[in-house]
């Protein structure tokens, strides 16, 4: 894949009211001990049934570049996540793939991010970092406050060689983001993105919190599926484009979003077993392309069935929301047959 998003952990230090799942907030005491053994249980195994041959193909250059571990939260960074779950896991990275390891970029809010936790992570092997709290729904960083922020983190990165990156698409001149530029060889890098027009998903998906305090304002002409992170390509292995992104029990999902049902676990399948078996449907095929309009093959049906009611009482009409029903309707039994259908036949063999 060109890229893999591993949340590791629900636990995070915040309970933002944008957030798209409602299992990011704080656990504590044997709550939060329960959900990063989830991870605990869970990483090893999901390792292990990952490609490889961990890169893909520049489609101008034909080049194979290192694939990306996209490892995320909740938050890493913590106390009860970081030495228990965490760190192990960078090590068992580095243990599977040795010297043609991916790169690994962490997610992370950036407000506990020290200069001991820095280190740490770059002598982990950490080789970027995604600052995800540039918008005014994280508290602390409303207004004026966001530009304190990316002050303070710039000069950390900068005192340890951290060149900073543009995630692209930004329009903010007062973010003062870089313009594009290459890291030296083997150089870590930092990029800022939020929930805001001019850095990424200001629409908000229509999840989790965001969808129950009435915040998304994503439309029918909102596709999230087409863009990075959505199902677009999630199933071209070895390619440019593909991505799918992992829970903490190994749910495997073809976009960050998630749909309503997964298509395999990866404690117990190898990824390319389930991609390929996933792939013979058409709906699957529908969300490779970007296109959920077409995973029932009638357009306007799709549509009829592509709203609701969020948590304010507003009627939203968004493809995410269609594209939930399908599954709960049509998909995820077709899914779980195949599931099945794939287990059996391991055993069997």
């Amino acid at each position: 894949m060109q890229s893999i998003y591993w949340v590791l952990t629900w636990a995070c230090h915040r309970k933002c009211k944008h957030c798209y799942d409602d299992r990011f907030r704080p656990y504590v005491r044997e709550a939060l001990q329960e959900v990063v053994g989830e991870g605990q249980t869970s990483y090893e195994k999901i390792l292990a049934n990952l490609p490889d041959d961990m890169t893909w193909a520049d489609p101008k250059t034909g080049k194979r570049n290192p694939s990306t571990l996209i490892l995320a939260g909740g938050e890493l960074l913590i106390d009860g996540v970081r030495e228990e779950l965490f760190y192990p896991a960078l090590d068992a990275i580095r243990a599977r793939w040795g010297d043609k390891a991916p790169k690994i970029s962490i997610q992370t809010t950036g407000d506990i991010l020290t200069p001991e936790l820095l280190d740490e992570c770059l002598a982990r092997g950490v080789d970027g970092f995604g600052i995800a709290s540039i918008d005014d729904y994280h508290v602390g960083m409303t207004g004026e406050k966001k530009f304190r922020f990316m002050t303070r983190i710039r000069e950390l990165m900068a005192s340890r060689d951290v060149l900073e990156v543009n995630i692209g698409g930004g329009k903010s001149k007062k973010l003062n983001m870089p313009e594009d530029q290459a890291p030296k060889p083997d150089q870590p890098t930092f990029l800022f993105f939020g929930a805001q027009e001019d850095l990424w998903i200001g629409e908000l998906w229509p999840r989790g919190r965001a969808w129950s305090n009435g915040l998304t304002n994503a439309g029918y002409d909102t596709n999230f599926c087409a863009r990075w992170s959505g199902g677009k390509n999630f199933l071209h292995l070895g390619q440019a484009g593909s991505e799918v992104a992992i829970e903490p029990d190994g749910s495997v999902y073809p976009c960050c979003l998630k749909t309503k049902a997964p298509l395999g676990k990866l404690t117990e399948e190898w990824l390319e077993d389930i991609l390929e078996s996933v792939a013979e449907l058409p709906a699957i095929q529908a969300i490779n392309q970007g296109d959920p309009e077409a995973m029932g093959g009638d357009r306007a049906a799709f549509r009829a069935d592509s709203s609701d009611v969020d948590g304010a009482g507003r009627t939203v009409e968004n493809m995410c929301i269609g594209c939930d029903h399908f599954f709960e309707h049509t998909l995820g039994p077709q899914l779980r047959r195949l599931r099945e259908e794939r287990l059996k036949a391991k055993q069997a063999a």
